[in-house]
């Protein structure tokens, strides 16, 4: 049986305000924390009015100390937004407060538009159009093994606090590139299929089949994230994605702003044009019964060889998201793990 784990963005509505949001993701995960799911990853977005999520490391010390069962981790740290030496130095506070239930998942984008990648000091000191997440990667890699030359002035730095390792380490990707870094570096990655129209069978096989053990990992761990949303019936999962839908269309003509309910998206005047974008995002969106969306990841978890499924689901009635995770740990078979007071 795969694996299933969660990637929450903490989503912002029309009736929840971000602070709101971000209390919500603490209330799912105490949820879904006792429904067998293996992980639960936070997201960093900037600048978007649908996610609150733009701070994964200090989410993540939240809901690792109410939670018991789940690894907790990043998905993921936008690394061109920081320096290495940060990033290492807050998850490993984080792992030496939680050891061995934090992960930390690596992207290269900036999770934002430009102008606020800009605000966040991204790439002070190299041109807009350059990609450095290689540089700043092989420089964490270097402090991280001690492998810079006696010579170099980050030799006498030490990430603190020292004798902790970084927790596992997982490339994120929405096309080839991530996929193959992390085969030749051997650490972990994860398939962004819930946003990305690349087809995911060809990363996650070519990472799988090019994967080289290292002392970071040796195996490969794959994971493939995906969008669902599933519901009692069908007709309900449907309604529910209505919201969705209309972020899915408004997003396309460059409008953001929280996620309206199903009611406002089906009185919308969708254009030809949008209907048909809604049509083709619906291909990768899962909607559907427990039984249906089962059904559809398992059959994307076999064709991908995904180790893990991650899923995330953006509805607008955080009840009717919290509903979705336990009606998909059922029909998956998870152990649902009873807290003692429930089972004395």
């Amino acid at each position: 049986m795969t694996a299933l784990s969660i990637l929450d963005l903490s989503p912002v509505t029309t009736a929840t305000s971000p602070a709101a949001a971000l209390n919500n993701s603490l209330d799912l995960a105490r949820h879904v924390d006792r429904l067998g799911y293996s992980r639960l990853w936070l997201a960093e977005h900037h600048n978007l009015p649908t996610i609150a999520s733009s701070a994964p490391d200090i989410m993540i010390g939240q809901i690792a100390a109410i939670t018991r069962n789940m690894r907790i981790g990043s998905g993921g740290v936008m690394l061109p937004n920081h320096a290495p030496l940060m990033v290492m130095e807050r998850f490993k506070v984080l792992e030496a407060l939680f050891p061995g239930r934090i992960d930390l998942g690596l992207g290269r984008a900036p999770g934002t538009d430009q102008i606020t990648s800009l605000a966040l000091r991204r790439r002070q000191d190299t041109s807009s159009e350059q990609d450095d997440f290689l540089d700043r990667f092989q420089e964490m890699m270097l402090f991280e093994s001690k492998g810079f030359p006696a010579n170099h002035p980050f030799s006498k730095v030490d990430a603190m606090p020292t004798g902790v390792p970084l927790p596992p380490i997982f490339l994120l990707g929405s096309s080839g590139y991530s996929a193959e870094l992390a085969a030749q570096v051997g650490m972990g990655f994860s398939f962004a299929h819930h946003f990305s129209d690349f087809p995911p069978e060809i990363p996650m096989l070519n990472y799988r089949n090019q994967f080289r053990p290292s002392a970071w990992r040796d195996k490969p761990c794959a994971i493939l994230g995906v969008a669902a949303i599933a519901a009692d019936t069908e007709q309900e999962a449907d309604r529910m994605a209505l919201s969705a839908d209309l972020h899915f269309a408004r997003r396309a003509k460059g409008e953001y702003g929280p996620l309206a309910s199903p009611d406002e998206a089906a009185a919308y005047p969708y254009t030809p044009i949008d209907r048909e974008r809604i049509k083709q995002n619906r291909k990768r969106l899962i909607v559907g019964s427990a039984d249906q969306v089962r059904e559809r990841i398992a059959a994307l978890a076999d064709v991908t060889k995904a180790d893990e499924v991650m899923i995330t689901t953006m509805v607008y009635d955080h009840a009717a998201r919290k509903h979705s995770y336990a009606l998909l740990a059922d029909a998956f078979g998870l152990a649902v793990d009873v807290p003692r007071a429930a089972a004395e």
